[in-house]
């Protein structure tokens, strides 16, 4: 569609807000529904550390999907600050997601989210995920108990992983929306920079190559970004850790872990840059960085005093 013929038709734009239990598949849905890579998905939870925003253009629609911290029980002053990230998502948007994991169904987590999101004003839609791994009576169970508990303008059951049912979802989220101008140029897909994808692609790599191995206390910032002339780019990332124990397991015996990780990240990065990467990574150890404000910022999380 044209730029003009969209000034000119009724258009709706609307922030839309995800809001789930730390592994509901929030990220995944983002990214199926935006068609592209916008935020980083793990089996680890609480992946998701700060608002991730995917741009979608459906129809004469324009749908800012955020992508908020999984919510759980918080226990560290970087869990306080992502909770409360996610619920100032919800409070901030004009139409809240709430994803439900089929297989799970409403349990502690989940009920602990639908009271809370009683004080949440916005219009809400309920999304069952993961629905490929349960037999639909349970599906329909799960549905009419989720409505019992909150209003809900419709239902949707979807599968983020397979696609399915997701055409539907953001149609209807479209729909949903109050009418206005777009906010972004048509071709955005996402208000991140680039800087901070990469960063965060480099991060989904650690997580993914380490498990178990390496707790939450890690973060990667981008240095620098340097476009060469032969039009490749040069990135240098510091991967900073919280012990020199940790920044042992992330080089790896001979180098090999971080070799592995930033091979992964590299061919990822040049995919979304549409060039050839070269990434440079270096492990660093800044010990309570969890404790410090400016790491805070750099995330897109308030740093919490208490």
């Amino acid at each position: 569609m044209k730029a003009e013929e969209t000034a000119t038709a009724a258009t709706r734009c609307g922030f839309v807000a995800l809001i789930g239990a730390p592994n509901v598949g929030k990220s995944t849905l983002i990214n199926a529904l935006v068609g592209e890579k916008v935020s980083i998905v793990s089996r680890k939870v609480q992946t998701t550390r700060a608002l991730i925003r995917g741009i979608v253009v459906e129809g004469t629609s324009q749908i800012v999907l955020v992508d908020t911290p999984g919510i759980f029980a918080p226990k560290r002053r970087l869990d306080r600050a992502m909770v409360t990230t996610a619920w100032s998502g919800a409070h901030d948007a004009d139409l809240v997601c709430v994803l439900l994991d089929a297989k799970l169904g409403v349990d502690e987590e989940a009920e602990a989210i639908l009271q809370r999101l009683a004080n949440v004003a916005h219009p809400k839609m309920l999304v069952i995920n993961k629905i490929d791994l349960v037999q639909r009576e349970k599906l329909l169970a799960l549905a009419k108990c989720a409505n019992e508990r909150m209003k809900f303008e419709q239902t949707f059951m979807i599968s983020a992983q397979s696609g399915d049912g997701v055409a539907d979802l953001r149609k209807a989220l479209g729909a949903a929306l109050p009418e206005g101008p777009f906010l972004y140029p048509e071709d955005q897909m996402s208000v991140a920079p680039l800087r901070h994808l990469a960063a965060e692609i480099t991060r989904e790599k650690i997580y993914q190559q380490l498990h178990q191995e390496l707790p939450y206390q890690s973060t990667v910032e981008t240095d620098s970004w340097t476009e060469r002339k032969d039009n490749s780019v040069r990135i240098e990332q510091t991967i900073f850790v919280e012990r020199e124990s940790q920044r042992k397991i992330v080089l790896g015996k001979g180098g090999a872990t971080i070799k592995s990780i930033g091979a992964a990240a590299r061919k990822e990065i040049a995919e979304v840059v549409g060039h050839p990467v070269h990434l440079f990574l270096f492990v660093k150890v800044r010990e309570d960085w969890g404790d410090d404000p400016d790491r805070y910022r750099e995330m897109g999380l308030e740093f919490p005093k208490e």
